[in-house]
Order: structure tokens, then sequence, then C-alpha cells
């Protein structure tokens, strides 16, 4: 009896082996003809891959686009930060920088707009401070109240004690501000400062002794357009 106590676990052991090797193989082949199935795919539709690649990154080249402005020479004038549409002209309040009420150019980057702001003033950056916050659309005019942004503050070196705030504003499609200057820094007016990615929203502050010179609707040039002049 004891010779046929465990008769037949070899062959069970033998026959396990041999099916999961057979599941093994069986999947490598399934694999296999997946891998060819997917080769043949991809490269039936190469040159279509290839023109895609080709348009994304020719929209990247004219997205990120970066003309020179054509800088005023007038010392008296105050320039547009960004490209865009002058939506909101008021009376406001920023107590971070300007530390008062200031009046307030507000102009919406749509996606088709240059998107790499500019000095508004010759001066030295005073005040640079990231807000984390939502990414609600840009449209909305209370957006620099609620979505991530980041205020620049200036004083001015054309003007002894005068200073001026640009808020940089992100949107739905904008996720990302990326400042180019630090605190300390000495800027020229219409020098780059910044990059806002896909549509978005920069609010300008300025002191309420100031001129303004655009209209509502009006579309501006960052570091060109001439957006307040001083009385």
């Amino acid at each position: 009896m004891a010779a046929v106590k465990h008769k037949g676990k070899a062959t069970q052991a033998a026959l396990k082996l041999i099916f999961w090797t057979l599941v093994a193989l069986l999947a490598m082949t399934a694999m296999g003809i997946l891998a060819a199935f997917v080769g043949r795919f991809i490269a039936a539709f190469s040159g279509v891959w290839f023109v895609l690649w080709v348009l994304f990154s020719l929209f990247c080249l004219w997205f990120f686009r970066d003309p020179n402005p054509n800088v005023p020479l007038d010392a008296n004038v105050i320039v547009a930060p960004a490209h865009g549409q002058v939506d909101v002209l008021d009376e406001t309040t920023e107590s971070e920088f300007i530390g008062g009420p200031c009046r307030r150019i507000s102009i919406f980057l749509s996606v088709l707009e240059v998107h790499v702001q500019k000095a508004p003033v010759a001066g030295t950056i005073a005040h640079l401070k990231h807000t984390p916050g939502q990414f609600r659309s840009a449209l909305k005019q209370d957006s620099a109240v609620h979505n991530e942004n980041v205020l620049i503050g200036f004083e001015s070196s054309e003007m002894p004690g005068e200073k001026i705030a640009v808020r940089l504003i992100a949107g739905v499609l904008a996720r990302r501000i990326v400042p180019w200057i630090a605190p300390g820094a000495e800027v020229m007016r219409g020098e780059r400062i910044s990059l806002i990615q896909f549509g978005s929203r920069v609010d300008v502050y300025l002191p309420l002794t100031t001129q303004i010179r655009v209209r509502l609707g009006d579309k501006v040039r960052g570091g060109e357009t001439v957006i307040a002049s001083r009385t």
C-alpha cells in the first residue's frame, strides 16, 4: 500500500507544468499577434502622425511667437503689458502693493493673442507674489479674485515714488504663469517680463493721477500701445 500512496502526483506535476507552459506560450503568441497588428497600424498611419506632429509644431511656434514691440520713446506714457482687448476700466483698491485706491485697466487675452508680457514702465521690480487659486474662465471679470495669479509691482524710475502693478491671471486653459524677472531687477519699458500659456487676463493698477488713454473694446499691443499717461 505504501508503494501506491502518492501514485500519480508526479504525473499531475508534469501535467500542471505542461498546462502552464501552454498558457504562457498562448499568451506570448497572442501578444505577438497583437504587437504585429499594432505595428502594422502604426506603420500604416505613420505618415498621418508625422503630419499631425508637424502641424502641432507649427502651432506651438506660432502660439509662442514673440514680436519686438515698437516702444514709445515718451517717458511720460505707460504702455500695455499685454496683447488683447480692454474690457474693464474702473477704480478699485489694490492693497498688496499699491496700498489703496487706484485705477484698473483689465486686458483679456484670447488663445489667439501673443502671450508674452512686457513691462509697462521702466523701473525696479519691488514686488513679486504668486497666489494659488482656481482656473475659472478668464472671460469673467472677477477672475482675479478667485484664479491663480502673479502680482508684479514696479517702482517707476520715470517718476520717482510712482507705483504700478500688473497682475497676471490664469484662465481655464492657462495653467502656467512663468515670470522672467525677480525682485530687485531693473527693467526697461517694453522689456519682456513673463509668459502666460494660453488664454488669460492681465490687470494693470495705476495711480489715480494717471490719465487713461484707452477705451473699452480697444485692442492693445504689449509694450507698444499707450494705455495711460501722467497728468
